[in-house]
């Protein structure tokens, strides 16, 4: 519940626009996701979506069949409210990523921007990792981007992890390949850059 807590406070205190994270379109998001080659008829999951604009994106671009979770309601009212007539196209599940159940092979894509880091704690990344290998179909394609090596090691006030692709890659383990990865330099709403990595990994 403090986890929750922390992040209801984020968005009642900051307008969605002005969170360190935020992006207009997340185009280096929008271009591994093309880049897997999924139909337009797959089941996305983005952990973590909550006020991203990532699911305006994908809607315009025709896919069908969206979920998007966050463990805040208020960053999911934030999207819902700016989808409108749309929301009802999309799937709203406010969880934590650590605690939920989501159904068994299900999901085509994982996408994840800026959630991973925040798993500090080695069990609550286990949990997360079980939750991506139970959810993804057989051949699931999983996009993360995290703090790189040469991030910052605070974000929102908290503790994050950072990594390089090799070291997520060992994180996630052998039950997964790295197909391709990118640097991208973050620049916040109020100026400051930071170093992000992504990552495009496919299950076994």
């Amino acid at each position: 519940m403090e986890r929750k807590s922390h992040w209801e406070n984020i968005y009642t205190e900051k307008l969605p626009t002005l969170v360190s994270w935020y992006q207009e379109h997340q185009q280096m998001s929008l271009r591994f996701i093309e880049r897997t080659g999924i139909s337009k008829s797959a089941r996305i999951i983005d952990v973590g979506g909550g006020a991203s604009t990532l699911v305006d994106d994908l809607l315009v671009r025709g896919f069908k069949h969206i979920t998007v979770l966050d463990i805040s309601s208020k960053a999911i009212n934030v999207a819902r409210a700016r989808l409108g007539s749309r929301t009802d196209d999309v799937t709203w599940v406010e969880a934590d990523i650590t605690q939920v159940i989501l159904p068994q092979n299900h999901y085509d894509l994982w996408h994840d921007r800026a959630v991973f880091h925040f798993l500090t704690c080695a069990q609550d990344r286990q949990k997360y990792i079980e939750s991506v290998k139970d959810s993804l179909k057989s051949v699931g394609h999983i996009i993360v981007a995290t703090f790189a090596p040469d991030g910052p090691p605070l974000c929102s006030g908290l503790d994050v992890v950072r990594y390089s692709p090799d070291s997520l890659l060992e994180e996630f383990g052998s039950d997964f390949e790295l197909i391709e990865n990118a640097s991208e330099e973050h620049l916040t709403p109020f100026g400051t850059k930071q170093k992000f990595i992504y990552c495009y990994l496919r299950k076994h």
